[in-house]
């Protein structure tokens, strides 16, 4: 792939938003999936249009596969919001009489929708509605609580019919705040958040030490702590993490000993516990727990894993 064809991939991928980014590679059909998961999405936008075009070289990519490329995009900012709109408010109000919609739209291709639910009997209840962001061009929805969970099942039909989409993708997570449930979503959360110099190494930065320890017991201390330092950072990253309130996790399992008999062995229901993490930023507190001593390095990866499987409900069983 010459220069040229080089250069017109990498613009065309520039113009593509960040949270359109893997639909449209995915319509293309040109990468695998499996190239396309080799790709780390959530690092800055420069960074990620110089790995795919290197994908798109070593694939030989030609000038026909970039114009078909651009036709993709073009398809792409043909999505119609209005018609979006329509279509999701009359699939809502040929299926429940009472209820009001309203939209706003808002930067980023996003569309806020404002519900106020009535039932066949009642009028919409203006007091407490619920509200929905859609992403164009994605199959994600953000959502808030709403009292009448028979509804949701509708609101998803209404979605991914209006969107055009062959489903909805539900996800277990959570959280107030939209701008950190869409970073992780989309994979964006290292660019949505960062905030300062993540250059400085790690022999630079504060590790806390007494100068009046012994020497031998400094020099163990500071390669602990440049090891905690180091582990940490390769699986939060060095930049602000996304903010969450809590992670829970449900458990199932069987009682399981060498000895025979006994109350619990012999119990065929599955012993239940919920255990609860929460705090007004669960991830950087989890980010902070090895650095502090309080915690060994590496964490569970049940706790670091959040971010990248995008939930903080689990559900743990024997298998």
């Amino acid at each position: 792939m010459d220069e040229t064809v080089a250069e017109f991939f990498r613009r065309t991928i520039l113009k593509i938003p960040m949270t359109e980014m893997m639909t449209i590679l995915k319509a293309w059909n040109f990468l695998s999936e499996n190239q396309l998961q080799t790709v780390n999405f959530r690092q800055r936008k420069e960074s990620l249009v110089q790995d795919l075009v290197l994908l798109c070289q070593e694939k030989h990519a030609s000038l026909n596969d970039a114009a078909l490329l651009d036709i993709v995009c073009g398809d792409t900012d043909l999505f119609d919001m209005e018609q979006f709109k329509n279509s999701f408010k009359k699939i809502l109000q040929r299926a429940l009489k009472n209820v009001t919609v309203s939209f706003r739209d808002a930067e980023e291709n996003a569309v806020w929708i404002r519900i106020a639910w009535g039932t066949q009997y009642r009028k919409p209840n203006q007091y407490k509605p619920a509200y929905v962001v859609y992403y164009s061009q994605t199959p994600y929805a953000f959502t808030s609580s709403s009292q009448l969970k028979s509804n949701l099942p509708l609101l998803a039909q209404a979605l991914t019919i209006a969107s055009k989409h062959h489903q909805i993708v539900k996800m277990d997570l959570r959280s107030r705040y939209l701008d950190s449930l869409k970073a992780i979503v989309f994979k964006q959360y290292n660019q949505t958040f960062e905030t300062h110099n993540s250059t400085t190494p790690l022999q630079e930065r504060s590790l806390g030490l007494d100068i009046n320890m012994d020497s031998r017991i400094i020099h163990e201390n500071k390669i602990e702590k440049e090891r905690v330092q180091r582990v940490t950072q390769e699986i939060f990253g060095d930049y602000p993490q996304p903010r969450l309130e809590f992670a829970q996790y449900k458990l199932e399992t069987k009682f399981k000993s060498d000895l025979n008999g006994g109350i619990l062995a012999d119990r065929e229901e599955p012993l239940r516990c919920l255990v609860k993490f929460s705090s007004p930023h669960l991830l950087e507190a989890l980010k902070s727990l090895a650095p502090a001593g309080i915690a060994d390095a590496p964490l569970s990866p049940l706790l670091t894993c959040i971010p990248n499987k995008g939930m903080n409900y689990f559900k743990i069983r024997d298998k």
